[in-house]
């Protein structure tokens, strides 16, 4: 049954800054189309009144169905270093999800039952995502959903995927990052220039990132009070 915290659009959850995105005025429309342009983000374009709760309605309902998902740093990457400063690191993270592989799972049912997935598969999410992109994307995208408590983190990485022929060109990611009042901080830090120099904060109670990837970024630790969350409802398109 559809929680009415669900909006069945992507738009209705927008604020008026939102809605000029989708309009094509927004000054962040077509922020993506610059190769040298890998990340944006805003806290204004999503209304916080709404995504308080469809936060509280993601808690209540999707919560107990979440997988672990747990990356940490191999021993090896020490111990078995055979040469001074040759250590290379994997990608580490620690969070939960809901991979949305098959509808069969019990997260993919929940969210089924609460509208989620009809919300991120929504018309107005991928003409979002256009907008942002300033080209257009293909018809069918990729979900995921996160859910970071105190102390999870996603270490450096690329999102580079070379043995892909429909994304080994690039891709772009859309997030809706929701987050709780107890979240002190988390912050995006995202390379430039061969350096990790930039860094954005994630902790607002509504961001959009947007990301042309593949480029390196990590997200810090999330820093809050014992039950403070971030949850992330993740959008992957591929370029038509």
């Amino acid at each position: 049954m559809r929680s009415n915290a669900v909006p069945a659009e992507f738009e209705d959850l927008l604020t008026r800054a939102g809605r000029r995105v989708l309009a094509g005025t927004h000054e962040l429309c077509g922020a993506l189309a610059d190769p040298r342009t890998r990340f944006a983000a805003r806290d204004d374009l999503i209304d916080r009144a709404k995504a308080g709760r469809l936060r509280r309605a993601l808690e209540e309902t999707l919560g107990g169905t979440l997988e672990p998902l747990e990356q940490p740093i191999p021993p090896e990457s020490i111990f078995g270093m055979r040469r001074d400063y040759g250590e290379t690191l994997p990608k580490t993270s620690r969070a939960r999800t809901i991979f949305f592989d098959s509808r069969r799972e019990a997260g993919v049912r929940a969210a089924e039952r609460i509208g989620l997935v009809h919300l991120l598969r929504s018309a107005s999410f991928r003409a979002f995502a256009e907008a942002l992109a300033g080209r257009r994307l293909a018809s069918r995208w990729g979900l995921q959903v996160l859910r970071y408590g105190p102390g999870d983190y996603a270490g450096p990485h690329n999102d580079h995927h070379p043995e892909n022929p429909a994304a080994r060109a690039g891709y772009i990611d859309v997030h809706l990052s929701l987050c709780s009042p107890g979240v002190a901080h988390q912050w995006l830090v995202y390379s430039r220039a061969g350096h990790f120099s930039e860094i954005v904060p994630l902790a607002a109670p509504a961001t959009i990132t947007a990301y042309r990837l593949p480029f390196w970024h990590y997200t810090t630790p999330l820093v809050g009070r014992p039950r403070a969350a971030r949850w992330v409802l993740l959008g992957t398109f591929l370029y038509r």
